[in-house]
């Protein structure tokens, strides 16, 4: 996902975003050890998108980026 996309969320969305991709890159891991993937590649875009997230997270808390307005402060 682009970084334009994560911060049009409010930092509670965010939150629940960043929890989803978390499940589904374990997921992911665990289906690569029972079996072979049909997309190994989206093990790697996960991880970035979790990277992305939590750096936009923690941008709008140290008050260096601002998120959509609605955010939970």
């Amino acid at each position: 996902m682009k970084p334009e996309k994560f911060r049009e969320l409010s930092e509670l969305e965010l939150i629940n975003e960043i929890a989803d991709l978390e499940e589904e890159q374990f997921n992911l891991r665990m289906n690569k050890v029972v079996s072979e993937l049909d997309n190994p590649i989206r093990i790697r875009v996960v991880r970035r998108d979790i990277a992305r997230a939590k750096t936009i997270l923690n941008e709008h808390r140290l008050g260096i980026q601002g998120l959509q307005s609605g955010a939970v402060d």
